[in-house]
Parts: structure tokens; sequence; C-alpha cells
């Protein structure tokens, strides 16, 4: 396991020119697979490539993986996963030829807990995504030219038109969803095909995996992403806005 900010990496381009590479490969990949999406990106951005990674489930690492061997995978340790969660993340890193990246806060919780109060997910959720989730990660993909999520468009009305590659001016990087027209049996139909380790909680009841305090199972036919910050507003993290 690689501690954030470890690897060397090759200089990035200027952002204009990422910029047109994304506007580029939206025209060309709107109605591609996944797989020449990731092989657009490979050729592209070669390790200067990551993938972003909730390890909800394997899939997206070994999706890239075959691509660019040994890819950086980019788990947000947020100090409040799941047990499964964090096993997910172990069986992907022994089975999968990627080098899993650990992305932490500045603040350990515990020192959370002192600087903004305990239970800081219950007072002030965004706060604690943006400390937790949103911010380090930004830290992190300032190394990279692109970075890969997993969002699919089946997920929630708010990512129904998440296209498979875009320039993303927050991060001031290329942004690829390879997965963004597939649907949850696509995704088990690829696991099932490849041997990709599942996060077990998804056959428990949680079809989205956050932190754990504010992650809650759902019933048959909700909304996927109802168990996430349950009776808030609240719907996202921020990382995909």
């Amino acid at each position: 396991m690689t501690d954030l900010g470890t690897r060397e990496r090759t200089a990035r381009r200027p952002a204009t020119q990422l910029e047109e590479l994304a506007r580029a490969g939206s025209r060309l990949l709107r109605t591609s697979p996944a797989e020449d999406v990731v092989a657009w990106a490979a050729g592209q951005f070669g390790e200067s490539l990551a993938v972003a990674s909730s390890m909800s489930n394997g899939v997206l690492a070994h999706l890239v993986s075959r691509f660019v061997p040994g890819v950086d995978v980019l788990f947000l340790d947020t100090g409040y996963h799941f047990v499964e969660t964090l096993g997910t993340r172990d069986v992907a890193e022994a089975l999968l030829p990627i080098t899993v990246v650990d992305v932490r806060a500045e603040l350990s919780v515990a020192e959370q807990d002192v600087v903004h109060g305990a239970r800081l997910y219950d007072h002030d959720p965004e706060a604690c995504c943006r400390m937790r989730k949103v911010e380090p990660l930004a830290r992190e993909l300032a190394g990279y030219e692109a970075w890969v999520s997993g969002i699919r468009r089946d997920e929630a009305p708010t990512r129904l038109g998440s296209p498979k590659v875009a320039w993303d001016a927050r991060h001031g990087l290329v942004k690829v969803n390879p997965l963004a027209a597939w649907t949850f049996d696509d995704l088990l139909d690829y696991a099932d095909e490849h041997g990709v380790p599942m996060n077990p909680l998804l056959a428990e009841g949680y079809p989205s995996i956050g932190c754990a305090p504010c992650t809650i199972r759902v019933e048959p036919g909700e909304d996927p992403r109802s168990g996430r910050w349950a009776g808030l507003a609240k719907t996202e993290c921020g990382i995909h806005r």
C-alpha cells in the first residue's frame, strides 16, 4: 500500500491542452463501450492516469488495470469506513495489478473531534465530507492529468447526464467515466465474468456504500443512493459536483 504523494510522475501538460483532449474524447467516445473509453484514456495519459475508488467493488480498478497495469487507485481512507470496505480494499490490492494509494485527511478522526467536535457528520456533514473526502482527493489529484471515476447514470437523478469523458475544471484535469452507461447488473456481470472482488455489503442491502455512520440499508426498489445521508437533503459528498 502506498502513501499519498510518494510516486513520481511526469510533468503535467498545460490545462488548455488537457481541456482540448477532454473535448475531443467526449466527442469521440460518446457511444463507445467502457473498454474503448479506458483504452483511449490509457493511450492519452498512461501513468498520469489515476482511478478513484470507494471500494464498493473492484470492477473499475480491474478494468483500468487491464490497460494500465499498476495504475494508482486512490482510496479515500476517511477513518469511518465499514470493516467490509477496508477488507475489499485489501483483497483488491492483493489480487489485482494495481497500486492502492490511501488518501487521508490532514486531521485524524480523533484530531477532528477535538477541533470541530465529536460526530461532525451529524451536525455538519458537508464540512465532514469536505475535510475527509473532497479536499484530500483534490490535493492528490493535483499530481495527475486525468482521473477515472466509477459513477453511473443509473445511480441517481443527479448523475443522469454524466458524460464518458469531460473536462473537470474544478480539479484542472480530465475526468473519465467509462461505466457511465452501465447498470448495476452490468457491474455484477463484469465482476462475475472476471472474478473481481465485490464488497459483501452490496448483497446485504447496501447498493451505494459510503462511510458507516452515514450509510443505511436500502429497501428493494428504492433509489440506490437513498441510504446515503438518509433524512438529509444531502445526496452527494461533493466530489462529483
